[in-house]
């Protein structure tokens, strides 16, 4: 379909092994596992040209396939360690694509698996954040509620005293007084071909931010599935 004349590239990464919560890719949340949440994204998004997981595991392969995801090539362990960067991988996934499907793709998008109940509409909100705003990528990002922001941080030292991260933290007591924050959520990150493939940037360079309201669930631990499953059981009560 394209978006605007320029062809999109999706990446969903889902690799094989996940050590807070093994086989976390293929977990469920109201029955659907995360991968398929992330294709059910897709789905609602006709202007993706082209849609692949990129995954070392055979078993995330076939799911992704069982949810219409293409997997035309399995992810070199270089890039499915622990210590591996999203660069790699999305460059590797985005040159690969490129060459099976014969196809040049002027942006991608990435979606990770574990951020499942991502609106379909914040995704398109990334994409024309960026390309109308002439950027060079977008992500999106949620408020850092005011305890957790370096005003509030402290420190422990070896005697167990604490003290403050920043040297004249003890000035904010009253959180009105700190400037706003914010943190990545995980629900869209989109570059341009020049920005990831060329220069191997994501967040580094021009990178609009695209506001998520609401609670984001992100699931790096096994009691975020189970809070997945509360905010999802919620959302079909309203």
């Amino acid at each position: 379909m394209t978006w605007g004349g320029l062809s999109v590239l999706a990446v969903v990464p889902a690799r094989g092994g996940s050590k807070g919560v093994p086989r976390k890719n293929l977990r469920e949340v109201g029955g659907l596992s995360l991968i398929g949440w992330a294709a059910k994204t897709i789905d609602a998004l006709p202007w993706i040209d082209r849609a692949v997981l990129s995954t070392d595991d055979e078993e995330m392969a076939g799911e992704g396939r069982a949810f219409g995801l293409d997997v035309p090539f399995l992810r070199p362990g270089e890039f499915a360690t622990d210590r591996a960067d999203s660069v790699g991988m999305w460059r590797h996934a985005w040159q690969t694509s490129e060459n099976h499907f014969d196809t040049r793709f002027d942006i991608s998008i990435l979606l990770q698996p574990t951020t499942p109940l991502r609106r379909a509409g914040d995704v398109e909100r990334t994409v024309t954040a960026m390309v109308e705003g002439g950027h060079r990528a977008a992500a999106t990002v949620s408020p850092l509620p005011g305890h957790f922001t370096p005003q509030k941080c402290l420190t422990v030292d070896d005697r167990g005293v604490i003290g403050f991260f920043l040297p004249d933290g003890a000035k904010f007591a009253n959180r009105q007084n700190i400037p706003d924050y914010y943190h990545r959520n995980g629900v869209c990150y989109a570059v341009t071909r020049e920005t990831l493939v060329e220069d191997g940037h994501i967040i580094e360079d021009d990178c609009v931010a695209v506001t998520v309201e609401g609670f984001v669930v992100n699931i790096d631990e096994p009691f975020e599935l189970e809070l997945a499953e509360f905010m999802l059981s919620r959302e079909e009560k309203r």
